[in-house]
């Protein structure tokens, strides 16, 4: 829809974000003047009264003018800045469905790259958690229904992803780390792909690449053994690492794993990506490596699609690596399909679905097409010459069908979600997600969404993230994603990397023994093993969200929310999962919690109480198990910190009145902090003004999202024999 002149009567630059993520959710753009407008006038008034914010809306539609008005009272338990922003999203959200009568989005005002961590969130500060340790998913639905306009199978969706996650993210430790390595290659670039990859070189340009990467990789392992970090999951990414002629793929994979690997490693994740890339040499060295989990990744079965989008490999070459990954080793392998791709439409999905199925993977990942900056399809739409239309991509309804029947056969696989993202621009407005058999979850992919371990980023537009969960702040390290800048400058990156590392931890006294590379690459997990592993995650589990929610329910001042630098990706290349060696099984199932079976080792739907004898005493009622009044929720999606006296105003009639390629919201679920050590300056305390004078707004072409092209995460699955196997699958 298409509006004339436009009006937005504040200058607080997160205003001017948040306003532009409702408008673009409902595809509300200023009209040129050759275009048809739907709205000759479109003002927008916000104001705050006491605890009330006010929201007003004025149009003009064929010449008759109508106002609409809508409020909501700030919840005292929120942080005011965010609670005042949330409610703006929702005034605005709930005139355009209830008055303009436009079509809600599934989403509704959520709209951060994590939503995940809000759920995370009430959980780590009691919220929908009982005195007894059972979580009440319906309560968490509600909230998010209630809070964000989700709808009714977005919000349990959301519920049921982020409990099936707890185990994992309970699993490491303050020591526990994920190493990143990006490999910034690939063989040909895909029309809608935005990732800084570079068409691979010549090999007196790769040969130069591996020089560096190999002192970064040197430095990296370094400060592995000076902290006494164990670590956790490998995850090479890029580009497509397999893109690498066979000598130098050898030469890195090598490196990698004298440098990082041991018996602590529970993933080692290697993104093939592209079929044409994958050789039996190859296969070979990973499988010498010890690497668990590969891709092969289709992103549609229909050759005419792979045609037009440049993917330039055949169909028949996906079976083909596909069975020879399969032949070759114990890999788990994931597979991504992209839906709303240009062309195809509801029985192309479902063909494509059909045939991967058929292969039976390990993990499959469902994206959906964004239009992101930095691609050939958004450059070509942007270059008034081609439009949207030119590229025959399929209606927002047309994806969320494509998205409805994907889950259902997916599900009626025994295929579950695990993990979920979402991006700017992102087709249908639904999410990415990964789907995979029980037990072949991945770590990799579970951590990095959540933003609570440690992860060391190695090569070209690597991120290094490192939480400091005490003190709620997030510490980031970018490395460059343009191949001649990291080259040049790989020494300053090492030293970003390493003064970041130093402000949240300190050296250990014997760093030579930190993270020995030991030899068999994995141990035999015997019942005894699992059941103590399982003992231990569980007790964890007590520790970490029930105790909190009996001894100290109260979630104490979330001042600092994470500010991060999105110009370069948190999270880079997730795309799949992995899964294999987990010695805490995946507990899926916590709306009964309690320790019962322990001979079985994944514990789902447990009858008893996970907290009996504590300092409160049990809720006899077990037929009402749901807490009503715990006393401080969570403190949820603090948006952005509030840019004033900006040299450039909020603008009356603008050509873009949103902030434009914005891929992800700068600040949504915050829990974690400033990010510090960054080329731009950071402003933590968002109680005040973070940002004065600028002479640019405050958010402004985000070149890339918080996370692309997720292809692979981390998690082995712990070996077990058939007999155990069906005692899961039972239990």
């Amino acid at each position: 829809m298409k509006i004339k002149n436009f009006k937005l009567n504040s200058e607080d630059q997160v205003i001017v974000k948040i306003t532009g993520e409702i408008l673009r959710a409902f595809h509300l753009e200023i009209a040129n003047e050759y275009e048809p407008i739907d709205f000759e006038k479109f003002e927008i008034f916000n104001e705050v009264r006491g605890e009330t914010v006010k929201t007003r809306l004025i149009v003009q539609i064929e010449g008759v003018t109508k106002k609409f008005t809508e409020f909501e009272n700030v919840n005292p338990a929120e942080r005011r800045g965010a609670e005042i922003h949330r409610l703006i999203k929702k005034n605005l959200y709930k005139i355009l469905t209830k008055d303009l009568k436009l079509a809600g989005v599934p989403y509704g005002i959520m709209h951060g790259v994590r939503p995940t961590k809000i759920v995370h969130r009430w959980l780590r500060g009691g919220y929908g958690v009982t005195s007894q340790g059972v979580i009440d998913r319906d309560k968490i639905s509600r909230r998010l229904r209630a809070d964000y306009l989700t709808n009714f199978e977005k919000s349990n969706l959301l519920t049921e992803v982020a409990i099936r996650q707890i185990p994992i993210l309970n699993s490491g430790g303050e020591k526990i780390i994920g190493v990143y390595v990006g490999i910034p290659f690939c063989v040909t670039r895909c029309l809608y792909c935005s990732f800084p990859s570079n068409v691979l070189p010549e090999d007196n340009k790769v040969a130069e690449f591996m020089e560096v990467l190999t002192k970064d990789i040197d430095a990296a392992a370094a400060e592995i053994k000076r902290y006494g970090f164990k670590v956790q999951s490998i995850y090479i990414g890029g580009g497509t690492p397999t893109a690498l002629p066979e000598n130098f793929f050898a030469e890195m994979l090598n490196k990698v794993t004298a440098a990082f690997y041991s018996t602590n490693v529970e993933e080692f994740t290697v993104e093939c990506g592209r079929p044409d890339t994958i050789t039996a040499e190859k296969i070979s060295v990973m499988k010498d490596c010890r690497v668990s989990r590969v891709s092969v990744n289709p992103q549609t079965m229909q050759q005419k699609t792979l045609d037009r989008i440049g993917r330039q490999h055949s169909v028949e070459q996906i079976y083909t690596a596909f069975k020879e990954l399969r032949a070759a080793g114990d890999f788990e392998i994931n597979m991504d399909l992209i839906l709303g791709l240009p062309g195809e439409n509801l029985d192309d999905v479902k063909d494509s679905l059909e045939k991967v199925l058929a292969l039976n993977p390990d993990d499959i990942t469902l994206h959906a097409l964004a239009i992101k900056r930095g691609s050939q399809l958004q450059t070509q739409i942007a270059d008034e010459v081609s439009s949207i239309e030119d590229f025959d991509l399929p209606e927002d309804a047309e994806v969320r069908k494509m998205a409805d029947i994907a889950e259902k056969m997916l599900r009626g696989k025994n295929y579950l979600p695990y993990y979920l993202y979402r991006q700017g621009y992102i087709s249908g407005q639904i999410e990415n997600i990964g789907y995979c058999k029980r037990g072949a979850e991945g770590i990799y992919n579970v951590q990095i969404m959540d933003e609570r371990q440690t992860i060391l980023g190695v090569g070209a537009a690597a991120t290094t993230k490192v939480p400091d969960n005490e003190n709620l702040r997030l510490q980031t390290s970018f490395n460059a994603k343009d191949l001649i800048t990291y080259l040049r400058d790989v020494d300053k990156y090492i030293e970003n990397r390493s003064k970041v590392l130093a402000e949240i931890y300190k050296p250990v006294e014997n760093p030579a023994v930190a993270n020995v590379v030991e030899n068999p690459a994995t141990e035999t997990v015997t019942e005894e093993n699992f059941e103590n592993s399982y003992e231990y995650a569980f007790n964890q589990f007590l520790n970490d969200i029930i105790f909190p929610v009996i001894e100290n329910p109260v979630v104490e001042n979330l001042e600092q929310p994470v500010f991060e630098n999105i110009e370069n990706s948190a999270v880079e290349n997730v795309e799949k999962p992995a899964v294999e060696n987990i010695e805490n099984p995946a507990v899926e199932n916590f709306e009964q919690s309690a320790v019962e079976n322990l001979e079985k080792p994944a514990v789902e739907n447990i009858e008893q109480p996970a907290v009996e004898n504590l300092e409160q005493p049990v809720v006899e009622n077990i037929e009402q198990p749901v807490v009503e009044n715990i006393e401080q929720p969570v403190v949820e999606n603090i948006e952005q910190p509030v840019v004033e006296n900006l040299e450039q105003p909020v603008v009356e009639n603008i050509e873009q009145p949103v902030v434009e390629n914005i891929e992800q919201p700068a600040v949504e679920n915050f829990e974690q902090p400033v990010v510090e050590n960054f080329e731009q300056p950071v402003v933590e305390n968002l109680e005040q003004p973070a940002v004065e004078n600028l002479e640019q707004p405050a958010v402004e072409n985000i070149e890339q999202p918080a996370i692309e092209n997720i292809e692979q995460p981390a998690v082995k699955s712990v070996k077990k024999n058939e007999k155990e196997e069906e005692k899961i699958n039972d239990n």
